[in-house]
């Protein structure tokens, strides 16, 4: 992936702040929404910091508090201690569950590991010892196949050859909204889906018949307007004729989760990822190794979690126990 100067470099970051974004982006690989995730949490660490510190007057209003003048001198002087307070601040004051504080503390060690490691600015590395949240396993949340179904039902309106396209997509395929909203028309060769995924990885899809005719359906009624849109490549266009982005999907899916009496905040386009996942392991008895391929997941650990026994599973295996009584 490639990245302009100004995705990069932010003048209201520290400078080595934008160093280590830059490095993450230019030299590990990582994709732009993993390069703003570790802009988020550690400008809010810094923002702490100047609070925890005594640099910044009580009352400040928090999102506002500017971090440029943290120089490389203040950074030195961090501790674990520090490290901890602000573990305890975003637990306790901005309510972060144990998965945001892991996310935050794995960005604490990339930062201070590069700082030592790599820039050389600091002799000691504070976040050596520092440790990630237990993170307690649960299962994912999914729709049913029935529910699933009464989802797809319920699509109608102007976009809804678009909308049932990428809903199809999201359940049959189970990708990540980012690579749903970046796929490119170029990327797509018969049945196969090149996108670019998690880690800036890329990986195949493979589409089934009900994506295909889905997909189909969509470009038929794409090609009505196709000289209005502006990004020729890109597959899903907004209203506005450009390349639909994730907020615009998220809403569109509430909307439909509403109209098929669905659970709009529970129910996500991440959700229906966990659902594609479920269903290919419940239906389709697609292996766990297969699973971790289709997915994109780095480590099989991630898709063990789709490995859970329904509630209908155990009571079945409850009634083989031989010895049950079936009869007198």
């Amino acid at each position: 992936m490639k990245y302009s100067l100004n995705q990069i470099y932010n003048p209201e970051l520290p400078g080595y702040l934008n160093d280590f974004l830059n490095y993450l982006g230019t030299i590990k690989g990582k994709s732009k929404n993993t390069l703003e995730g570790y802009k988020v949490d550690l400008t809010m660490f810094l923002r702490f910091l100047k609070l925890y510190k005594g640099l910044e007057k009580e009352g400040s209003q928090f999102e506002k508090i500017k971090i440029k003048d943290i120089d490389i001198d203040i950074i030195k002087q961090i501790t674990l201690s520090d490290l901890f307070a602000f573990i305890s601040f975003i637990e306790n004051y901005r309510h972060n569950k144990s998965y945001a504080r892991a996310r935050k503390v794995a960005s604490l060690k990339s930062f201070f590991k590069y700082l030592c490691s790599k820039a050389k600015l600091i002799s000691e590395n504070p976040a050596l010892e520092l440790e990630s949240p237990q993170i307690s396993k649960r299962n994912p949340i999914y729709l049913s196949l029935k529910e699933s179904k009464l989802l797809l039902e319920s699509i109608d309106g102007k976009f809804k050859e678009r909308d049932y396209c990428i809903i199809t997509f999201f359940l049959n395929c189970g990708m990540r909204l980012s690579e749903l909203c970046s796929i490119n028309i170029s990327n797509i060769k018969e049945d196969t889906l090149t996108v670019i995924g998690k880690g800036n990885k890329e990986r195949t899809i493979y589409l089934n018949k009900s994506c295909l005719e889905a997909l189909k359906n969509y470009l038929t009624s794409r090609d009505e307007y196709l000289n209005k849109i502006k990004d020729k490549d890109a597959l899903f266009i907004s209203k506005n004729y450009a390349r639909i982005n994730k907020r615009s999907v998220e809403i569109m899916l509430k909307k439909y989760l509403k109209k098929a009496n669905l659970d709009s905040e529970k129910y996500t386009p991440h959700k229906l990822r966990h659902t594609a996942a479920t269903l290919m392991y419940k239906y389709g008895h697609v292996d766990i190794r297969s699973l971790q391929k289709i997915l994109g997941h780095e480590n099989v650990s991630t898709t063990q979690i789709y490995t859970h026994v329904d509630d209908e599973r155990l009571r079945e295996a409850i009634k083989s126990n031989p010895l049950n009584i079936t009869e007198k």
